[in-house]
């Protein structure tokens, strides 16, 4: 009986340090700034992504709050912080629907079933596609909160313009990119 409550107990300890470190590898992520045409490109969204395919969807979700707990409790967490403000102020500000959005979007990547296609060679770029259209599909979770949530603030006809247009470019890399990744991080989630 003790040995259970032990491991119980470690698996919690276990699960708190992954999102800990989790939430402050999307601090970084929201941090680090690359030039890309037409502005510059943060990693955060891909990195959202990839918690929720390391962590599936419970731990995913759990990180993910405990990032925009950390942001809007004041600490400097999201991409704007400090400069254009923190706390609470900030969160509710024009970027709050794309920050809610993250909590979808590691849901769906922890929730859907992604395949190693590097071990299925026969069939490698169609579960390379597939893998690419579920990933487009969360983050355009993250997008559609994140527009919705926008137009309140430059309306219906700009919500496009600066929300969206912007951005898809560097989105559809950072697909790209982690499609490409999801072999090694579907061996570290053995790991984890």
């Amino acid at each position: 009986m003790e040995l259970v409550k032990n491991l119980k107990q470690s698996k919690i300890l276990k699960y708190v340090f992954l999102a800990l470190i989790g939430s402050i590898v999307l601090a970084i992520s929201s941090k680090i700034k690359i030039p890309f045409y037409p502005v510059p490109m943060t990693m955060q969204t891909l990195v959202v992504l990839a918690i929720g395919i390391a962590f599936g969807w419970k731990l995913g979700v759990a990180t993910i709050t405990l990032y925009l707990f950390e942001g809007i409790i004041g600490l400097p967490v999201f991409s704007g912080a400090p400069e254009k403000g923190i706390g609470l102020v900030y969160f509710t500000g024009p970027t709050m629907g794309y920050l809610v959005g993250f909590l979808i979007a590691a849901f769906f990547t922890g929730f859907l079933k992604f395949d190693n296609w590097v071990e299925k060679p026969d069939e490698s770029l169609k579960a390379f596609l597939i893998n690419f259209i579920k990933l487009l599909i969360s983050v355009a979770t993250i997008y559609l909160l994140g527009i919705l949530w926008l137009s309140k603030f430059v309306g219906w006809d700009k919500v496009l313009l600066f929300g969206l247009k912007p951005f898809w470019l560097a989105e559809l890399f950072k697909i790209l990119i982690l499609s490409f990744l999801i072999p090694i991080i579907l061996k570290l989630k053995k790991i984890i």
